[in-house]
């Protein structure tokens, strides 16, 4: 009886890693001028993305009613989330919705982030973050607050600095705080982490004369982060996505001033390789973020497409 036992928890485990290891990465997208909702795309080796097509959901939240930087993360219980950005300028915060098959999705939500402040100009770029040790998401984004920072090189309304709240359930969220100030306007932040206490901050440097992507690092999810590397990535480039692949971090973005999508890969966050001609988009791709699937989402997903 116990070899019997014991040789169902080892065919257990083995199918167990075997489904895992069947899961396929999926890329959330948008295409302009954004009113149509979320699209996705698929791939089996990270590099080479397969257009599912969409709309999976049509935003019908916020003043303008659009879905633009969708961010998806799968919760502890299997249930995908998803925030965006739900207006170019106005509004106080963002959409939020979920789902467990990216087909069937919840009532929409309105998160009024900013509802205390009242000039407030943006909420760009939610972006989720799950803190699996404490079991809370972290949801990051950019606003600008006019005159409530050093000027700089900005004018007042493109000021920007990430601001971020917490929720375990998304429906009771924390008070708003300042999650980044590093001295110049920034949007566009991802949230990795790298190792236990080891996190990488990659996010947009928004000034007029940059407009690039670079990285920062701490100790925790909610920082504070330091040492702000120089660029790397080209002027004119945005929306920067981040996902695990073997030993490689692959960093994929928006190269909008040459209106391509591009990628580095790097093991350190300091030393970057460009891999842009190694990877494939769908036509009119725009950013969000990276997350898996398991075989029989995937199917249900081209079968939607399919019809």
């Amino acid at each position: 009886m116990k070899k019997i036992s014991v040789f169902i928890w080892v065919l257990f485990c083995s199918v167990s890693y075997s489904q895992k290891e069947k899961e396929v990465y999926l890329f959330t997208s948008f295409r302009e001028p954004a009113t149509e909702g979320l699209y996705l795309a698929y791939s089996e080796d990270g590099y080479h993305w397969n257009n599912l097509g969409g709309s999976f959901l049509k935003p019908e939240v916020g003043e303008s009613k659009i879905m633009r930087d969708p961010s998806i993360v799968k919760g502890a219980n299997g249930v995908y989330h998803l925030v965006w950005t739900t207006d170019w300028r106005g509004g106080t915060g963002f959409g939020y919705a979920n789902s467990k098959d990216l087909i069937h999705w919840s009532p929409q939500e309105y998160i009024p982030v900013m509802k205390n402040e009242p000039e407030v100009v943006n909420i760009w770029a939610p972006e989720l973050f799950y803190d699996e040790p404490n079991q809370m998401y972290i949801i990051v984004w950019a606003s600008t607050i006019p005159f409530r920072f050093e000027k700089g090189v900005e004018e007042e309304k493109n000021n920007h600095r990430l601001y971020y709240v917490t929720t375990k359930d998304f429906k009771t969220f924390s008070e708003t705080k300042l999650f980044l100030d590093p001295g110049f306007s920034c949007i566009d932040a991802v949230i990795v982490k790298k190792a236990k206490k080891e996190y990488v901050l990659v996010f947009k440097d928004n000034t007029r004369p940059m407009r690039n992507l670079k990285v920062a690092f701490a100790k925790s999810p909610l920082g504070p982060y330091k040492n702000v590397s120089v660029p790397f990535t080209d002027f004119l480039s945005e929306g920067p996505t981040v996902m695990k692949k073997d030993s490689d971090w692959l960093i994929y973005y928006d190269n909008y001033g040459q209106k391509n999508y591009k990628a580095v890969k790097t093991t350190d966050f300091k030393h970057f390789e460009a891999i842009s001609s190694e990877i494939q988009f769908p036509e009119g791709h725009k950013h969000g973020t990276i997350t898996t699937i398991t075989p029989s989402i995937l199917q249900r997903l081209k079968e939607r497409l399919k019809h």
